[in-house]
């Protein structure tokens, strides 16, 4: 049958097109062949493949198909997707992971993430607002798209290192979910040298290019440079290097309180007060004060700085707090969120000096219940400045030489006594580890140990924890007119799906959980992490807990607290670091005055901002404890350490040395015993052949192989423990053993 001459198709061959099509269509990821095609439209007959040959022939001509890599098979052309499928549309972010492919994380609760190959993710970058086309789903397989527009930039600006080429030049990444490099025409290097590390700013993405186009903005300096890699995770993470002229022109012109100010204020300068904070520590945010009553109750003050009262809003530094949202943590040194005349002067609670504060005053009986609160603008005056390991000494020893030291004594027993109430309530007790480094003059880390807590962060937790909450009582709580919008620090219930999973997987180990209310899921996370303290799954069961969590964040809807146990939680206690803690403080001064509830839509959007930018301070802390982490690992490849399996995944075991907690990863194809395949449920690989497995939680002996300070990425292989012994590091061993002692039997 031959086709006319003027490309019309006869009725039967576009019949045909239009099945085969149909077939492309409802598998746009796969290709086929013409014998393939002809067995699912049921062509027999060597006529009815002939015209089937023919018709795919016609329809790679017009387009509409493209041949594969194997000769005589075709796939649909992806261009025309859009046309040929139904249009099932969804957004979200996306995800990018190392090697090209993505996922879209949707914004609709409930969806499943959306699996993109190399090949669809169009322009995006990783945390980018994408709208993403869905292809019809395969059995047993995740839900597949392309992206097919951005929406929103998540950032335009990027830290990578320069490479020159005679007429051009392209930035290299520093980080791993960034896929592409950025072309760099010479007249935008700005001077930047090759080799060089640099902040760019992204300017174009042709449709046609691979690459995206950007310019220099900022040259860092040398790799290797402790100062230029800080300065470079700060850069990544869009956190400004300095406080613009007009906030630290603002910040210069603050003086201290007057007599005026401090008049209409109630005075707490002659009750005993004192701060405990880190022995580093400039910026102190909190106060407490105590005074027996003649009632013979104790009257405990809670003082926080009265940032508010110098940062006003709308000021220069008011939009730059804002825009910061939070100080940022770094191994050697913070960022704060406010300029250093305020945070670390005016407004922190220093030794001797009179201080302006929000304060939240209780008079408590001897067994921790609150009879009495009084919320409002103070002045202090602060008698003694000590650091946690000082008010450690002083519970350790039972012992009091002075008021302060007392003081410290009773409010540890009333903390005690809070502390056990909430678990009782419903809290869960999750304790977390912080990774600290010993430093030498050059920033270089000499030691790497784990920060423990004590009774002394302790006692500051839980006075902290219970102002913030009967702030946000006070608030939430009110008992007449409209409810008023706030700011809450709220944490949601755990995935159920997450929860199955770990109930399930905590019963193989011969542990049991019960769900069948709040408070007794509660009891039972608390009643594990006390069984399993010691025991060689303590590891494994701490960090799925953690992942069956949800994350804590800022909202004007209340939905409580989970893990503390609260129905009504702020953060009113650090307004110095924490911008949230600056907003509940203009609020409740407001709403004390009588002033009408703000706009919750407006607040929301402020809340939303506070939360990402957490997130982000929290994402660079951590790439500066893994930047730290390789830098200490550097000068030891080849050394055995003992660790324990942290994660698995399709790609490689990762595992933490003990003692320091530093991460890495042996690759799958290292493992030479056996063929490895990704148990998931259950947070293990296994052996094809031997039925070998790797648990998450498991101790192993590990080498150091590789250590990739650009990227803070570091490859251990697996060591047979039987022919090699592991070689601690000397200055930390007894550290450690001591610490990990001490550790368990603070959990029992």
């Amino acid at each position: 049958m031959q086709r006319k001459d003027n490309n019309e198709t006869p009725a039967a061959d576009a019949q045909l097109e239009k099945q085969i099509l149909k077939i492309f269509a409802n598998n746009p990821f796969d290709a086929f062949n013409h014998k393939q095609i002809s067995t699912r439209i049921g062509a027999g007959s060597k006529a009815a493949r002939q015209a089937v040959i023919r018709a795919m022939q016609h329809m790679a001509e017009e387009g509409t198909l493209v041949e594969d890599d194997h000769r005589g098979k075709y796939r649909v052309d992806p261009k025309r997707i859009d046309d040929l499928l139904p249009k099932n549309y969804l957004e979200g972010t996306i995800d990018m992971k190392q090697g090209g492919k993505a996922y879209v994380i949707p914004n609709e609760e409930g969806r499943e993430d959306v699996q993109i190959a190399p090949n669809n993710t169009g322009h995006a970058l990783h945390g980018d607002t994408v709208r993403v086309l869905m292809f019809p789903q395969r059995k047993m397989h995740r839900p597949e798209g392309r992206v097919v527009e951005i929406t929103h930039r998540a950032k335009t600006r990027f830290v990578g290192v320069i490479q020159r080429q005679e007429r051009f030049a392209f930035m290299v990444s520093d980080s791993r979910t960034m896929q592409v490099d950025i072309f760099i025409h010479n007249d935008d290097l700005g001077g930047a040298e090759d080799g060089e590390k640099v902040l760019v700013e992204m300017t174009d993405w042709p449709e046609r290019m691979n690459n995206p186009v950007g310019r220099v903005v900022k040259r860092l300096g040398r790799p290797g440079d402790n100062n230029v890699e800080m300065q470079s995770i700060l850069a990544e993470y869009d956190f400004p290097l300095d406080f613009p002229p007009e906030a630290e022109a603002e910040a210069g012109r603050l003086r201290r309180p007057t007599a005026k100010e401090t008049a209409s204020r109630r005075d707490f300068r002659d009750v005993m007060t004192f701060t405990i904070d880190p022995a580093d520590a400039k910026d102190f945010d909190d106060a407490l004060s105590l005074r027996r009553l003649d009632s013979g109750r104790l009257e405990v003050g809670v003082h926080i700085a009265d940032v508010s009262h110098y940062v006003r809003p709308g000021s220069a530094i008011d939009r730059e707090a804002y825009t910061r949202g939070t100080s940022v943590y770094l191994v050697d040194r913070t960022i704060p969120m406010l300029p250093e005349k305020l945070c670390n002067e005016l407004c922190s609670l220093r030794q001797d000096e009179d201080k302006l504060c929000f304060s939240v005053v209780m008079q408590m009986d001897a067994k921790g219940k609150v009879h009495d609160t009084w919320i409002g603008k103070t002045v202090i005056r602060s008698n003694s400045r000590m650091a946690y390991e000082e008010a450690q000494a002083v519970i350790e020893s039972g012992q009091a030489d002075n008021e302060v030291q007392q003081a410290i004594l009773d409010l540890h027993s009333l903390a005690q006594r809070l502390r056990a109430a909430r678990y009782k309530n419903g809290a869960i007790n999750f304790e977390s580890q912080e990774v600290k480094f010993i430093l030498d003059d050059n920033a270089r880390p000499t030691g790497v140990y784990i920060k423990e807590s004590k009774e002394a962060n302790w006692l500051i937790e839980e006075f902290m924890l219970l102002a913030n909450r009967l702030v946000a009582e006070r608030v939430g709580k009110a008992a007449r007119g409209a409810k008023k919008t706030f700011v809450y620090r709220v944490h949601d219930e755990p995935n159920p799906e997450k929860l199955n999973t770990f109930v399930e997987l905590v019963g193989k180990l011969g542990f049991s959980m019960r769900t069948s209310s709040r408070k007794a899921l509660a009891e039972s996370y608390n009643t594990l992490f006390r069984d399993v303290a010691g025991r060689g799954e303590e590891h494994m069961v701490d960090a799925i807990a953690i992942r069956t969590m949800s994350k804590a964040f800022y909202s004007t809807d209340n939905i409580g607290h989970y893990g503390l146990g609260f129905a009504y939680y702020t953060h009113f206690t650090s307004p110095i670091r924490r911008y949230p803690d600056l907003m509940v403080h203009r609020l409740l001064e407001a709403y004390m005055d009588g002033q009408p509830s703000v706009n919750a839509d407006e607040y929301e959007d402020y809340c939303r901002h506070c939360s990402a930018m957490e997130k982000r301070a929290s994402d660079a802390e951590r790439a500066s404890v893994k930047y730290k982490q390789a830098e200490f690992l550097a000068d030891k490849l080849g050394q055995v350490f003992p660790a324990l399996i942290s994660g698995v995944s399709k790609w490689g075991i990762y595992a933490e040395i003990e003692g320091n907690k530093c991460e890495g990863m042996i690759p799958i194809g290292s493992l030479k015993d056996d063929y490895y395949m990704l148990d998931e449920d259950n947070y293990q690989v296994i052996g094809r052949r031997t039925g070998r497995t790797y648990k998450l939680g498991y101790p192993v002996q590990i080498r150091v192989k590789r250590v990739d300070m650009l990227k803070k990425q570091i490859d251990f292989e697996m060591v047979d423990p039987e022919t090699e012994q592991p070689q601690p590091d000397p200055k930390n061993a007894r550290r450690q053993q001591k610490r990990g002692a001490k550790n368990r039997q603070n959990k029992r």
